[in-house]
């Protein structure tokens, strides 16, 4: 299908480190209509434009089909595993250890309504909403990331994001992680 470029799209080089990551065709049934990459150029545009589902342009596959594959690939670690491997490669690229050795963590509150899942009121930042806590490597790049109520209190945040067990088999050289103030719990002493 031909469509209008549009900047949300994968370059060339994009695609390749993507492609060998995608699922290969389900055996039987009937043929896919759509290739993966027009798949993805759908799904890259509602992320980068903020559009609804509904909203994307008709030269593009349709939004049921972008939609129901953003969906299962949610599910399945699809997504975490892509940008695992881009995040590599733009490592290496940068002359650096494909893993990082320190990182930063740092959480943000976000309105929300109640439509679309629970929410809560962080005190602190007078928002009634989410709280998202991120951990980037020291260029900036996301390594891992939740979401919870925003009541849900800093220091307890980072044992969700960060469970000792999975972060030494996810993160081996880690041994840096860097947090703010937020973090520190005067009756748990400080997060290391």
């Amino acid at each position: 299908m031909n469509h209008t470029t549009y900047p949300s799209d994968l370059t060339d080089l994009e695609w390749r480190i993507i492609e060998p990551l995608l699922p290969l065709p389900a055996r039987g049934g009937r043929p896919r209509k759509y290739c993966w990459r027009a798949i993805l150029d759908a799904i890259f545009y509602v992320i980068r434009t903020g559009c609804q589902w509904r909203a994307v342009p008709h030269d593009l596959p349709k939004w049921t089909a972008a939609y129901h594959y953003w969906w299962v690939w949610r599910k399945t670690g699809l997504w975490e595993q892509l940008n695992t491997r881009l995040r590599e490669h733009v490592r290496v690229a940068l002359r650096r250890n494909a893993q990082p050795s320190a990182g930063i963590i740092d959480s943000q509150s976000a309105k929300t309504t109640g439509v679309g899942g629970a929410c809560g009121y962080d005190g602190a930042k007078k928002v009634k909403g989410r709280k998202r806590h991120v951990l980037v490597d020291t260029q900036g790049f996301v390594l891992k990331a939740t979401v919870h109520t925003a009541d849900e209190m800093d220091q307890d945040g980072v044992t969700v994001l960060l469970p000792p067990e999975e972060t030494k088999a996810q993160f081996p050289r880690l041994s840096h992680v860097w947090l703010d103030a937020g973090y520190n719990d005067k009756d748990k002493g400080q997060v290391d």
